[in-house]
């Protein structure tokens, strides 16, 4: 019985996704996998996926997420220009991560902000879920700045915002989108993984030339 109401369940969400959410699916899929192996390719997918989730979102009444992807469209491109025209053009934007501090300024930024905009959306609009959809949406903001500058970390916030995502989606009966992001933890999590790997090697390989220098200053002091 219960098998018999989940294939049910299972039809009819197929039956009613369309293949503009498809599309955006794939795009942003393409996008993360992209970023993941630092291509800087990824923020084209990013703005053509952007754009059509703008309108999917906006039809199911997720007003916060329908704006977001207004700043995801401008981030696209300014993530784009970061990586292809960072302020030093003698050296690569590198993946770094912020101090403990600057993520306790950021988190407590988010969740005050969540409260602020969670209680007007409530309070002055039909939006469905408005704390939650205000938590997804800032969170999605601060994270997506974080990959335009390489922050290591951003692996990690994105953990946390697409895990709260999956019950919105679902909810508003974007079930495709619901599995995108199921997906997206699981490869958020091998993007971290990558990605401090190349931290890591980075940084070893500064550390022969920081060895190098010390050596130096330390024949200079005994002559």
């Amino acid at each position: 019985m219960l098998n018999s109401e989940f294939l049910e369940i299972l039809r009819t969400s197929i039956a009613a996704m369309s293949l503009w959410e498809v599309a955006a699916v794939v795009l942003a899929l393409a996008y993360l996998l992209l970023a993941m192996r630092e291509k800087i390719s990824c923020w084209y997918a990013a703005f053509i996926s952007t754009a059509i989730y703008l309108v999917l979102f906006w039809d199911v009444s997720l007003l916060m997420e329908s704006a977001l992807q207004v700043f995801y469209l401008g981030m696209a491109i300014f993530g784009w220009w970061q990586w292809r025209h960072h302020e030093d053009k003698n050296k690569d934007l590198r993946i770094h991560r912020w101090s403990l501090q600057t993520h306790l300024i950021v988190i407590s930024g988010v969740f005050l902000l969540t409260l602020v905009f969670g209680y007007l959306l409530d309070n002055f609009t039909s939006a469905a879920l408005p704390y939650l959809d205000s938590f997804t949406t800032l969170g999605a903001v601060v994270t997506t700045y974080m990959v335009t500058r390489k922050v290591l970390e951003n692996w990690i916030y994105w953990i946390v915002v697409d895990g709260a995502s999956i019950y919105l989606y679902l909810d508003r009966g974007l079930y495709l989108t619901a599995f995108l992001f199921l997906l997206y933890v699981v490869l958020v999590v091998i993007g971290f993984f990558q990605w401090r790997s190349i931290y890591n090697k980075q940084n070893q390989a500064e550390q022969p030339g920081l060895t190098s220098l010390t050596g130096k200053q330390a024949s200079a002091a005994l002559q």
